[in-house]
């Protein structure tokens, strides 16, 4: 933890904002207090090197809650998006305006599950971390909530936070909260304890998880930090939950909270987002065959080896590779639209070539746009 130099900080709505909605000023600025004084140079050199810190900041649907006279989060989606397009624009503005105290920038990344699975949009979101990190700013990360649907019920941004701790290659994972780490049972109850460390899927057998915070302004919940922990810990890096108050501890390396240790090494990038992030807009059932192909022998998918088609999908969009019995055994990127695939199922690649011509003499889904799911 104290030789981590590029550290992603998570912090939720319920640690920025008040239960009636509204920002926080003196919340935001304690927390950037830390923050600052552990981000490295504002100039962004690299002569004198200190920690760079990526921020996924929570918040904005929450922020513009008492702005629209909302008095609690809404339920449905058009207010949900509403609240988040007024309530983003006050939360970067807080930001700016705390860090610019310390002279750091800060820039605004919004980010979808769509825009990660594909290639050239994750290439382009690690482009611009690493630009903004290279010239001393400060990203602060959000979910672009005013035009998302299933984006707003990702599990208020914890995933996705573990998901940009392995974009940009982070040494550690900060989860921040209103809770001072991973309990044995309800915090609230008499005869629970903190669980300081978790080395694997193991130690968390029997764990009753809660899924509600008590703020009553975000999305998430312990689950959704677990689950985040896994994700960040499966892909080699390692994660400390913690509460916000005590963010300076985090990240000073001081004992706090809950540690996860890695589990895993780091993967391909994109694929973690396809397996985590992406949402398939169909699926498609493949032959006992094809079944061993893609996951025993790890190849691309093709026509000959699929039965059936479900869904509207474009072609690039994640669909899901089920078997026989309708278990989703992989997720890819298809090549073809959703109305194309009828004409070609069963059929052979050279087939295919010779009637419809050379752009169907390709899989349907590349082995390098696949991702085995955990049966």
């Amino acid at each position: 933890m104290t030789g981590a130099r590029r550290i992603v900080v998570k912090v939720g709505s319920s640690s920025l904002t008040t239960a009636a909605g509204g920002l926080d000023a003196d919340r935001v600025d304690a927390l950037v207090d830390v923050l600052a004084k552990h981000a490295g140079p504002a100039d962004g050199r690299t002569s004198a090197p200190q920690r760079e810190i990526v921020l996924v900041s929570s918040g904005a649907i929450a922020a513009g809650l008492a702005p629209l006279g909302l008095p609690k989060r809404p339920r449905d989606l058009a207010r949900q998006q509403a609240a988040a397009s007024v309530g983003q624009g006050l939360l970067v503005a807080r930001y700016t305006a705390s860090f610019a105290r310390y002279g750091r920038r800060v820039g605004q990344v919004l980010l979808t599950s769509d825009d990660t699975s594909r290639r050239a949009h994750y290439r382009n979101a690690y482009r611009t971390l690493e630009q903004l990190l290279a010239m001393g700013a400060v990203p602060v990360v959000n979910e672009n909530d005013t035009v998302a649907t299933e984006e707003i019920r990702f599990g208020d941004n914890d995933r996705l936070a573990a998901l940009v701790a392995h974009l940009v290659r982070a040494d550690l994972l900060v989860l921040l909260s209103d809770v001072d780490g991973l309990y044995d049972g309800d915090p609230a109850s008499p005869g629970t304890s903190r669980i300081t460390e978790v080395t694997g899927p193991g130690d968390l057998e029997g764990v009753e998880i809660g899924s509600a915070g008590s703020a009553g302004v975000g999305s998430g919940g312990m689950v959704t930090k677990v689950e985040a922990a896994r994700i960040a810990a499966a892909a080699g890096v390692p994660v400390v939950l913690a509460s916000a108050t005590h963010a300076a501890d985090a990240l000073a390396g001081r004992t706090t909270g809950t540690y996860f240790h890695r589990t895993g090494r780091r993967t391909a990038g994109r694929l973690l987002w396809l397996a985590h992030a992406s949402t398939p807009r169909g699926a498609l059932t493949l032959d006992e065959g094809a079944v061993r192909a893609v996951v025993q022998r790890r190849t691309s998918l093709l026509a000959a080896g699929i039965a059936g088609v479900e869904g509207e999908f474009a072609a690039g969009d994640p669909v899901e590779l089920r078997d026989e019995r309708g278990v989703a055994v992989a997720r890819g990127l298809v090549n073809f639209d959703a109305k194309e695939l009828p004409q070609l199922l069963g059929r052979s690649t050279p087939e295919l070539a010779r009637e419809l011509g050379p752009a169907y003499e390709r899989e349907i889904v590349h082995r390098d746009d696949l991702v085995l799911l955990d049966s």
